[in-house]
């Protein structure tokens, strides 16, 4: 399944997640370092819009914020994210991110990895469920662990690998690979 499909699957599990918070739950910190529930919903909103434009063979960042309540703002920015992947040649382009030029289908895949582990992060910081399946959570694992290597293990791109409890579910082993810790209440 290539991260487009992934990222088909997940966004609309986030969103479930995302339809549910609560205004008083926006401070409640997160295990992704020093984000609030508002935090990740911006980083994922800036993400989004950030490289939407260049998935169409434009520039990256060259649209202006979105504006508007929090939650509408992170479904359009999640729409426009999708449609751009979707649009005619978008998985033949190459995208400029963070760790160097790279596909945009394989950019797809990190997107897919970092969407995964945060809708982990709105779910425990809120108490709301978030169950992705196996097999998607299988597939975006397998190219995590060839995707991050460890210069990107930076502590604020992904932290260093942490062991996951015996127990753990397959969402929480792929969570420890990110680096965050898993603590059972």
């Amino acid at each position: 399944m290539d991260g487009v499909r992934q990222l088909d699957e997940i966004i609309p599990l986030i969103e479930a997640v995302v339809d549910r918070i609560t205004p008083d739950q926006l401070d409640n910190p997160t295990a992704c370092a020093d984000f609030t529930v508002t935090g990740v919903l911006e980083h994922m909103i800036g993400g989004a819009t950030y490289f939407s434009p260049a998935f169409r063979g434009g520039t990256a960042g060259s649209v202006p914020p979105l504006e508007g309540e929090l939650t509408d703002r992170w479904r359009r920015a999640m729409a426009e994210l999708l449609s751009t992947l979707h649009s005619p040649g978008a998985q033949e382009r190459t995208v400029n991110a963070p760790f160097g030029e790279v596909p945009v289908s394989m950019f797809a895949r990190y997107t897919a990895f970092d969407g995964l582990v945060h809708g982990w992060d709105l779910s425990r910081a809120t108490g709301l469920p978030y169950e992705p399946p196996d097999g998607l959570i299988a597939e975006v694992d397998a190219a995590a662990r060839q995707i991050v290597q460890p210069e990107m293990r930076d502590g604020d791109t992904f932290g260093t690998e942490v062991e996951a409890p015996p127990e753990a579910s397959r969402l929480e082993q792929i969570v420890a690979f990110s680096g965050r810790q898993i603590q059972r209440t």
